[in-house]
This record gives structure tokens, C-alpha cells and sequence, in this order.
């Protein structure tokens, strides 16, 4: 085989392999919908599931006029189409997204979540990525993260605590200053949604390589495979026993958010870990994030899925766990790159929802919130036989 030839053959199987990644990255989308659909109660089922599919469709056209431009500038590159890159990008924009949608849930109007979509996707997002996967300041310092523990799932969180602060908690969550439990209404969903998350984040992960065409490179593929499946088993392993000590239970909605919290923390470097240090990870984040949601908890913060803890604080952890197996990153880099990442994304998101809540509003009335958002948002019921509004 000529160059010519082999260098056509390898762009062919890293555009194969980014579009193939970027493919089990979007049905993620179907995972957060899910998830959230099952930590929601039942008259608010159809309301999230519309917020899902309706963000990511608002998310991909936002990033296409805008988001991916302004991240980064032309593009191009020899190893792959430059159409695969986008569409990889794009999908990610829309996962950052779906972390405020579950965030936010049971209580704020569609209209403001979706112009909020927009902004985000648009220019909050695609500014602070263009520091570091867009070759800005941070890249230039050594900021690590490799497939977006910061870029993607804290960005997320901070845009959704900036929320979540101006809506304020649910109606009934807190009495007598004492958190009250509100159950979800469907196990089964959120446990499917956890499963094709996982699934669908060997995409994530894996695609971020970039590249599948040589040895080396198929070789990283493997590992980071390896690692991300190590930590969320792991994730799994270190929230059931911590749930067990402290309630004497297995809390299924914990031990669901230990495998992402596993998934959250192995992301911003899933390549240079052995899988024992990866197992580690997972753990050690399964146990963080269940500290982290009863602590929110506690600090009167209503977040109904457990959002803000699974890709915020956890998010966190995972940037700065990078040097401890990654040599080319420093903690004080990875400080920084968090600290930016978080005070442009958190500032940046409070303007934006805090405008909205003075002109268009952001939380339902206390009616709507009563009947739930399937009936005051949508007009249609998940559960029409169950829930009774509709029965003649």
C-alpha cells in the first residue's frame, strides 16, 4: 500500500470511529431521559421527557450557527472529516445540557428552560471549551481533561446550581427546615437510563481519542475502555456499600448514581490509570457523590436526580485526581482550569437565568406545580390510567 493509500485508509477509520462514537454518545440523550423520567414523580414524566428531546434538538442547531465556531474558529485537520468532529462536539454541548434538565426538574416553566438551551449551547459552553479542547489559555498551560469531567459535566452543574439557587426548592421538599424524601416514580426507567448512560459512555470516553487507525492508538481505545467500565462497576460497588452502612439499605436511586459518578470522575483522564487505579476512582467517587447529595440535601439545595453532585462535585474530583497518575498535569493547572471552568459557566448562567426570571419568569405557579408539569406544561399525561385527571 502506497502512502497515498494508507493515508486515506486511516482518515477513513477515524471519521468511521469519531461518527460511530459520536452515535453512542447521542443515545445518551436517551439515557438522561430516562434517568430522569424515572426520579421524577409521575405527573412531571412527560414534562422531562420533553425537556430532553426538545434540548438536544435546540442544543445541535444552537452549536451548528454558533457554539462550534466560537469554539473552534475554522477547524480542520488531516486525520478525520471534519463533519465527524462536529457532529462528535455537538453531541457533547448536549449532555452538558441534560445535566441542568434533571437538575431543575418538577418546577421550572419550558419556555425559560429551552431559551436557556439556547445561551448555553450556543455561547456558555462553547466559550470556556474553547480554552482548552479549542487550544486557548488553558491548553496552553497544561490543563488535562481528557474527555470532559470539567468541560462538559462540571460546566453542566455549574449552569444548573445557578438555576436551582434563583427557582428555589420543590413545594413539599422541606419541612420544618428538615428535608422530606420525594420519591421518583419509576425504578425501572431509572435504572434502564443508568444502563445506556454507561453504555453509551464508552463513546464519550473512547471517542475522545480521536483516532483508531495505528497500533498505538488502538491500544488507548482498549484501555480508556477498560478504565470507564472499571470505574462506573466500581462507582456501583463503593455507593452500595456506603448506602449499607449508613441506612442499612441498598438505595437503588444512590447506587444508580454511584455508576455515574464512577463514569463522571474516570473521564477527565481514562487513558493513563492502570485498571486498579481506575477501580479506585470509580470507588472512591461511588462514596463521594452519596455524601455529597445527603450534604445539599441538608443545605436546603433541591436537586431531585442528584445532578449537581454526580457531575459537579464529582466532576471536580475527577480533574483533580488527573495528576496523580497523569505526569504532564499539575494540580495547580487543574485548579485553575476548574476555577475557570466554574466562574465563567456559574456567573455566565446566573445573568442569563436571573434576566429570564425578571421578563419571561422561570418557575411555575403553585398551581401548575400541584398539577404537575404533563398537564400545566404539555397537555398530556405519561400515566393517564394511574394518575386519574384523564379517567371518564
Amino acid at each position: 500500500m502506497n502512502a497515498a493509500s494508507l493515508a486515506s485508509t486511516e482518515y477513513a477509520l477515524n471519521t468511521l470511529y469519531i461518527l460511530l462514537s459520536g452515535a453512542l454518545v447521542m443515545w445518551m440523550a436517551a439515557g438522561f431521559a430516562m434517568l430522569e423520567a424515572g426520579l421524577v414523580r409521575s405527573k412531571n414524566t412527560t414534562e422531562i421527557l420533553t425537556k430532553n428531546i426538545v434540548l438536544f434538538a435546540l442544543a445541535c442547531i444552537a452549536y451548528l450557527i454558533i457554539g462550534y465556531t466560537l469554539m473552534y474558529g475554522a477547524g480542520g485537520t488531516d486525520n478525520f472529516a471534519d463533519n465527524a468532529d462536529f457532529f462528535f462536539q455537538s453531541v457533547f454541548v448536549a449532555t452538558a445540557m441534560s445535566i441542568v434538565s434533571g437538575a431543575v426538574a418538577e418546577r421550572m416553566k419550558l419556555l425559560a428552560f429551552f431559551i436557556f438551551a439556547v445561551v448555553l449551547s450556543a455561547f456558555i459552553y462553547p466559550f470556556q471549551g474553547s480554552w482548552s479542547w479549542g487550544g486557548g489559555f488553558l491548553a496552553e498551560a497544561g490543563f488535562v481533561d481528557f474527555a470532559g469531567s470539567g468541560i462538559v459535566h462540571m460546566a453542566g452543574a455549574s449552569a444548573a446550581l445557578a438555576g436551582v439557587l434563583l427557582l428555589g426548592a420543590r413545594r413539599g421538599k422541606y419541612k420544618d427546615g428538615k428535608p422530606t424524601a420525594i420519591p421518583g416514580a419509576n425504578m425501572p426507567l431509572a435504572a434502564l437510563g443508568t444502563l445506556i448512560l454507561w453504555f453509551g459512555w464508552f463513546g464519550f470516553n473512547g471517542g475522545s481519542q480521536l483516532a483508531i487507525h495505528d497500533i498505538e492508538n488502538a491500544n488507548a481505545v482498549a484501555k480508556v475502555f477498560v478504565n470507564t467500565n472499571t470505574a462506573a462497576a466500581a462507582g456501583a460497588i463503593g455507593a452500595l456499600l456506603i448506602t449499607v452502612f449508613i441506612w442499612r439499605k441498598a438505595d437503588l436511586t444512590m447506587i444508580v448514581n454511584g455508576v455515574l459518578a464512577g463514569l463522571v470522575a474516570i473521564t477527565a483522564q481514562p487513558l493513563t490509570p492502570e485498571p486498579y487505579t481506575a477501580a479506585i476512582i470509580g470507588a472512591s467517587a461511588g462514596v463521594l457523590v452519596v455524601i455529597s447529595i445527603i450534604s445539599l440535601d441538608r443545605l436546603r439545595i433541591d436537586d431531585p436526580v442528584g445532578a449537581l453532585s454526580v457531575h459537579g462535585v464529582v466532576g471536580f474530583y475527577g480533574l483533580m485526581l488527573v495528576p496523580l497518575t497523569d505526569a504532564s498535569a499539575t494540580w495547580s493547572v487543574q485548579l485553575l482550569g476548574a476555577a475557570a471552568i466554574f466562574g465563567w459557566t456559574f456567573v455566565a448562567s446566573l445573568v442569563i437565568w436571573y434576566l429570564l426570571k425578571v421578563t419571561v419568569g422561570i418557575r411555575v405557579s403553585e398551581e401548575q406545580e400541584y398539577l404537575g408539569g404533563d398537564i400545566s406544561e404539555c397537555g398530556v399525561e405519561a400515566y393517564p390510567e394511574f394518575t386519574g385527571s384523564t379517567k371518564r
